[in-house]
């Protein structure tokens, strides 16, 4: 498997809902269409919600990985 191309990370970990989502939003505004955003989060509810939310709003989800017991990792590209 080839590795995904990321343009952009952010690290919220200790961030829970609806901050994990807000920042995540924020984070994949200020980039350009096409480019690919990585979410690194151990909120268990953040794995479910960030990637349905950043859907929601027209962007795709490329993975949703658990990467550790308590950590999940989250590949969007932007709309």
């Amino acid at each position: 498997m080839v590795e995904q191309r990321v343009d952009r990370r952010i690290d919220i970990r200790g961030e829970v809902c609806p901050y994990t989502f807000v920042k995540s939003k924020l984070a994949i505004e200020s980039m350009e269409s096409g480019e690919v955003l990585e979410i690194i989060l151990d909120h268990a509810p953040a794995a479910e919600n960030v990637p349905r939310s950043l859907s929601n709003e027209g962007h795709e989800v490329l993975e949703v990985k658990q990467i550790s017991p308590r950590e999940w990792r989250v590949i969007v590209q932007k709309a």
